[in-house]
């Protein structure tokens, strides 16, 4: 059969096509991107897309689309969820992508983990690149996962670089976990999260910071979706005091106060917040009395 893949986000390599690509190749399929002038040639087209935003075609008769840009809930066939990655589908890519569990044990309400993958559980790591120069660990939530002292073991292997994509939740930190990280040859940062405002995660922080090192960890702070923008402010301030990046990641990117505090902090704006937002209220202020006059 002649089978065409079909990425609609080409910047993100997208493992379920690779997985999709090693099962057809086994069964001597032919594989190759999907050309909208060949629609007629092809036996089967498949459609992924990992965002609910990315904008979606139109589907044709051939084509089967799936993951979590179309539906939280969608799956890979089990012939096609054994199969390893088929990293030739993208030359430049550098690295290894590893899962040792998914899911997660959290319900937190504006993740879709629980609701895609489930409870969190062991899974079996699928093959490496031998073209990459670090490795990417995927798990939702590394820790939580009860066979985690293993993946160290296993990562141990590896002469690259780890990057831990998904971070270390803070609020189940101890100082085993920092003890294991260190037979590990370390990535540039180690990420965690501190999205609910109602918990105070200062003292889990400093303790990662003592051991990891202040300059290696980036904490993601998530603001409007159950924060006000006291409690955004004083998290991220938390922070910095701790000698931490913080990062912050809007719930609604189209919100004008989530994108101003999210640019005040990112972009590392060298003036406070309440100077920053006052000089961002007049800059709108005087573009909406230009835009009325004009017209």
């Amino acid at each position: 059969m002649r089978i065409a893949l079909w990425n609609l986000e080409p910047r993100i390599e997208n493992t379920a096509l690779m997985q999709i690509s090693q099962y057809h190749k086994q069964r001597g399929d032919s594989i190759e991107w999907y050309s909208p002038l060949y629609y007629d040639q092809y036996d089967k087209i498949y459609v992924a897309s990992l965002f609910t935003f990315t904008k979606k075609p139109v589907l044709r008769p051939k084509m089967i689309a799936g993951g979590t840009g179309f539906n939280v809930c969608s799956k890979l066939p089990p012939e096609i969820e054994v199969c390893d990655l088929d990293y030739s589908l993208y030359p430049k890519c550098k690295t290894t992508y590893l899962w040792f569990s998914r899911g997660c044990f959290r319900q937190c309400p504006f993740c879709v983990v629980p609701t895609s993958e489930g409870v969190i559980h062991p899974v079996t790591p699928k093959n490496e690149n031998l073209n990459a120069e670090y490795v990417s660990v995927m798990d939702n939530n590394f820790f939580g996962n009860r066979l985690w002292q293993d993946a160290i073991d296993y990562l141990v292997t590896f002469r690259h670089p780890i990057d831990f994509q998904c971070g270390f939740d803070a609020r189940i930190w101890r100082d085993k976990f920092g003890e294991a990280l260190e037979v590990l040859y370390p990535w540039k940062q180690y990420r965690t999260a501190w999205d609910n405002p109602k918990e105070d995660l200062r003292s889990n922080l400093k303790r990662m910071a003592e051991q990891l090192g202040k300059s290696k960890i980036m904490v993601y702070v998530l603001i409007g979706y159950w924060s006000t923008e006291q409690e955004d402010l004083d998290r991220v301030m938390a922070i910095r005091d701790l000698g931490l990046d913080a990062w912050v990641m809007p719930y609604n990117k189209q919100d004008p106060y989530q994108k101003a505090f999210e640019r005040w902090n990112n972009r590392h704006v060298n003036c406070s917040w309440k100077e920053y937002d006052r000089a961002t209220y007049e800059r709108n202020k005087r573009f909406l009395v230009n835009t009325k006059r004009k017209e």
